[in-house]
């Protein structure tokens, strides 16, 4: 196998307007870890008068992986790509699905599988797709 160490693949996620609200919370709930969130000095003139700070760009780590994003125009909620997180214990499995499947939208309830101990589908309330996996 070929692997190539000078590259890396990183996340970048749209938001139409909530991308600090939406890292602060992966922040507070998933240990992620927000590296920089840098706001338009004066946001563009096809961007909507309500946004006061729009972001221009943010970069955060999840679980050793880099996320990055902004806020967009137009941004519409991610279709067919899932961020997995894959997490250690059944228990913390349900605690983050109760987390971000509330006010989300849930495509798999949580449950026992026959590649899983607990696995879920859902989109949280700020668009982004989520995997939530224990394995077995």
């Amino acid at each position: 196998m070929n692997t190539d160490l000078s590259i890396k693949l990183d996340i970048y996620i749209n938001y139409p307007g909530h991308c600090e609200k939406a890292f602060r919370f992966y922040e507070q709930h998933l240990g992620g870890k927000i590296n920089m969130i840098t706001p338009h000095d004066q946001p563009p003139p096809n961007f909507p008068k309500e946004w006061k700070k729009p972001v221009l760009h943010a970069v955060m780590e999840i679980g050793g992986t880099t996320v990055r994003g902004a806020d967009i125009p137009g941004a519409e909620p991610m279709r067919s790509v899932y961020l997995t997180l894959r997490l250690d214990t059944a228990e913390k499995a349900e605690n983050i699905y109760k987390l971000l499947s509330n006010e989300g939208e849930i495509f798999m309830k949580m449950e026992k599988t026959f590649f899983a101990n607990r696995f879920a589908m859902l989109r949280d309330k700020f668009g982004t797709l989520w995997m939530l996996l224990n394995e077995i």
